[in-house]
């Protein structure tokens, strides 16, 4: 039998695959792997019919309404180009249960950004944040370095019910002014004691 063509409507979509009304002609078939766009009901399609009962959908030619155009591949599948690819659109969604970006440098420009999630781990060599305000709100926080430096020029506050400073070795206070305020006690024990 020689392949023939025809022009046909979409009339009924399930999992074992399309029905096409052309005419007179109804027929069962496939969509081809060439056929990117799924068809849907009312879709005016082109195939090519090889057997009396094997019918290819080739193309999607025409969709009326508002119906959302959705690509379907099979299996896995991988996209490669040669030169640079773009992608613009007023609203990009992206869905997946585990996501994978792998870049030798990578640059994201955002007017604003929120980003939610149950865990969230940052590891990097150097690390680095710059902005005008920073706030942070945390049940538990914990820190450990090897070494830590601090400089702000402005007013350092610690406000807390309970504060602690302990070192192995040499604790230095060190101000042009300082003031010890012990509304009710003011302890001070050691070996040896010197003031002047």
């Amino acid at each position: 039998m020689a392949a023939g063509w025809c022009v046909g409507t979409v009339c009924e979509c399930g999992p074992a695959g399309f029905t096409v009304l052309s005419g007179a002609l109804r027929r069962s078939g496939q969509r081809a792997v060439s056929c990117l766009l799924e068809p849907r009901a009312g879709d005016s399609v082109a195939c090519l019919q090889v057997a009396p009962d094997e019918l290819w959908i080739l193309a999607v030619l025409q969709r009326e309404g508002e119906t959302p155009h959705v690509l379907q591949l099979r299996g896995d599948t991988q996209l490669q180009v040669d030169g640079r690819l773009s992608l613009a659109a007023p609203q990009l969604c992206l869905r997946s249960d585990q996501l994978e970006v792998r870049a030798r440098e990578a640059r994201v420009a955002l007017d604003s950004a929120e980003l939610t999630g149950r865990h969230l781990s940052v590891v990097g060599s150097v690390v680095k944040l710059v902005g005008s305000v920073l706030s942070t709100v945390m049940d538990r926080v914990s820190h450990y370095s090897r070494h830590h430096v601090r400089t702000t020029e402005g007013t350092d506050r610690v406000a807390a019910t309970h504060v602690e400073c302990e070192a192995r070795q040499l604790l230095r206070l060190s101000g042009e002014h300082t003031l010890v305020n012990g509304e009710k006690l003011v302890k001070t024990r050691g070996g040896q004691i010197h003031f002047g």
